[in-house]
């Protein structure tokens, strides 16, 4: 996948255009934020899960646009903003779960903290295994414990962060070109886990909205 997240937004959507290039930005963020929180309480509120599996569905068969449009830009210490990196960081995986598993790979060995246990992967962790860590982190914020599936996914983005900058070291004298991209893509990463780390101690707070 390319380095940076990609943001797949159908321009063409007179809809869209008009809420987020709209003058009026408090309504935009109003329907982000109310947008998210009906979506997180009617979900957690099936108890079955079927509701959290309809979702998943239509997401991998549709994409992300319609999210794009509520949640894109929204605070990124919000309760929009907390969801649409979650849904980006699921969608960068399922990309290319290949370099993903790269990236878990070097992350873990160049970490001395206890970021790879607590996102929860497997030993060894391949393409396959990344996939299910990341939906089972996605289905955990709409079913389980939210903060801590915040929690989980700031851990798994610093993994990935400092294994985007050990593989960018090594493409550096070769491919800089490469190198670059995935030093940027360790920095988004980086910044995505500091966010999903303060939106989830804003939530343990009460205070996430």
């Amino acid at each position: 996948m390319p380095a940076r997240f990609p943001r797949p937004i159908r321009r063409p959507a007179d809809a869209f255009d008009r809420l987020v290039g709209s003058a009026d930005a408090a309504e935009a963020a109003r329907v982000a934020h109310v947008t998210a929180a009906a979506l997180l309480r009617r979900v957690r509120a099936d108890e079955s899960g079927e509701a959290v599996d309809r979702m998943l569905q239509y997401t991998r068969e549709h994409g992300i646009d319609d999210i794009a449009e509520m949640w894109s830009h929204a605070a990124s210490r919000s309760l929009p903003g907390a969801l649409w990196r979650l849904y980006l960081l699921r969608l960068a995986i399922h990309s290319d779960p290949a370099l993903a598993a790269l990236l878990h790979e070097r992350g873990t060995w160049a970490l001395t903290t206890i970021d790879a246990a607590v996102a929860g992967a497997p030993v060894p962790a391949g393409p396959s295994e990344l996939i299910a860590l990341i939906d089972t982190i996605l289905r955990g914020a709409f079913v389980g414990d939210f903060a801590g599936a915040l929690e989980r996914a700031a851990a798994f983005c610093r993994v990935q962060a400092s294994g985007a900058t050990h593989v960018a070291d090594d493409y550096e004298a070769t491919e800089s070109q490469r190198a670059t991209a995935l030093t940027r893509r360790a920095l988004r990463l980086d910044l995505y886990g500091d966010d999903l780390a303060a939106a989830a101690s804003l939530w343990r707070q009460g205070a996430l909205v």
